[in-house]
């Protein structure tokens, strides 16, 4: 669940922005600034928010566009940049050496993991896979825009886009874990 709460700010701007998106942009900064101060309250290092800080900026980005200019025409291709964010996000971080995910597992998992080269291969892996998932929603919703497809195809990419990494985040790292205690076993 915890990587759900780094989408607190997108779920809340997209409700909020069925009535305005210029306030749902604001609702995206507020959540995400709340969420920002609550994990600084609770001694998270800044390194370790990358998804946290990557959706502030974009929402005041955003906010900033839907506000000096309404009939914008962002506001129509907001669904396909927001993926194009959220995949630069994953994918720039992994080039940067600091997968988003990082931050988040470092939440969950005893220290003493942290700076070992499986921890980073497997958020490199989890990472992949959200990158992977947000490029596939960013492509089939820009196509689906361009077509005038039927929302049941963006809605199928996004259950698609959504659920396959989520599946991955929490499969993979246990599978990698009980691999480990495998071998361990067996060098014993």
């Amino acid at each position: 669940m915890g990587y759900l709460r780094g989408f607190y700010p997108w779920i809340a701007a997209g409700f909020v922005s069925a009535v305005d998106w210029r306030w749902g942009a604001v609702a995206g900064v507020a959540v995400g600034v709340l969420l920002l101060l609550q994990d600084r309250r609770r001694g998270v290092a800044m390194d370790a928010m990358v998804l946290e800080i990557s959706t502030i900026i974009y929402f005041v980005i955003i906010g900033a566009i839907a506000f000096s200019s309404p009939d914008s025409s962002v506001q129509h291709h907001s669904d396909v940049i927001s993926f194009v964010w959220l995949a630069g996000t994953a994918w720039g971080s992994m080039a940067l050496r600091s997968p988003f995910t990082l931050g988040i597992a470092r939440r969950q998992a005893p220290e003493e993991y942290w700076d070992t080269p499986g921890f980073l291969a497997v958020n490199n892996h989890i990472t992949a896979a959200w990158g992977s998932g947000f490029t596939f929603i960013a492509v089939v919703l820009a196509i689906s825009n361009a077509t005038d497809a039927p929302a049941w195809v963006g809605i199928t990419a996004h259950v698609v886009g959504l659920v396959a990494p989520a599946a991955f985040t929490s499969i993979y790292p246990k599978r990698v874990q009980a691999r480990l205690e495998a071998m361990q076993a067996a060098q014993a």
